[in-house]
């Protein structure tokens, strides 16, 4: 397929200068009816107890959906429904699951020269590539084998 700048290149060969003026009309027409687009994500408010209760309570007085709710307080859909569904973020136990993973998450962002996961690459190297394991055929054999002893 054909690109813009190809098509240019090849009215500029042929010396089409009124076509390449018609062109040049067109972008400065579209330019001047572009607007800006207001972003389409909504940045995301920091959970804290007190957004989870009124979450709460937007659940329990309201007939808003989850996605309303979300959207109303700025926050993603999914921790609407970890709120209502298991009750998370309405202590502020620094022990709790979701506390631990927003700290390592927030340790992982400030240092981003470690390690993002610590995977075992020795035990997969050293795995022979050669060596076979036996299928599910040849233990089902053998277990027929001593299955008749």
């Amino acid at each position: 397929m054909t690109t813009l700048k190809e098509f240019e290149d090849a009215l500029r060969e042929q010396g089409m200068n009124m076509a390449l003026a018609i062109l040049q009309k067109l972008r400065d027409r579209d330019r001047t009816k572009r607007s800006v687009a207001p972003a389409r994500r909504i940045a995301g408010r920091k959970m804290t107890p007190e957004l989870a209760r009124r979450i709460l309570e937007l659940h329990a007085t309201t007939e808003m959906t989850q996605q309303e709710i979300a959207f109303q307080l700025g926050v993603n859909q999914g921790r609407v429904n970890e709120v209502i569904k298991r009750g998370k973020w309405l202590d502020e136990n620094p022990a709790a699951p979701e506390a631990i993973a927003r700290d390592k998450a927030k340790a992982r962002m400030v240092s981003p020269d470690a390690p993002k996961r610590a995977v075992n690459r020795d035990t997969r190297a050293s795995a022979s590539p050669d060596k076979k394991r036996p299928g599910p055929k040849a233990s089902s054999q053998a277990q027929l084998l001593l299955g008749d002893l």
